[in-house]
């Protein structure tokens, strides 16, 4: 497998990484995804969808909040991954961050792994 790193974003609380496993691109946003920051992560993933990742697992073991706009961001790329043949597969929520997409539903439309792992290995 290809772990080479492919890049890196960051603006004070979010720090977002990207890299090659497979046939799949993993992003791992650490820190607080909200308005304010949202735009580090929109980025890397819509450079992924361009670079020819349809597969995009997106490591949530070190994100620590989401708002209604980052998870706009997620449903976003989910909606172009799925056009383009693939998907979005979270992996690792803490509990928080888990809690928002039970609230608004919005796990349902996402595969779901406990870790990265097993997002991996799916």
């Amino acid at each position: 497998m290809d772990r080479g790193t492919v890049g890196s974003a960051h603006r004070g609380r979010l720090l977002v990484e990207v890299r090659e496993e497979g046939v799949s691109a993993v992003v791992t946003p650490v820190g607080e995804l909200d308005h304010h920051t949202a735009d580090l992560l929109r980025e890397p993933l819509e450079s992924c969808l361009t670079a020819g990742f349809s597969r995009l697992v997106i490591d949530c073991s070190r994100l620590e909040f989401c708002d209604s706009t980052g998870l706009n961001v997620l449903l976003g790329a989910r909606l172009k991954a799925e056009a383009a043949g693939g998907g979005v597969h979270l992996a690792g929520m803490l509990p928080v961050v888990a809690r928002v997409f039970e609230i608004t539903g919005a796990e349902a439309v996402f595969t779901v792994h406990e870790s990265l792992s097993a997002a991996l290995d799916d």
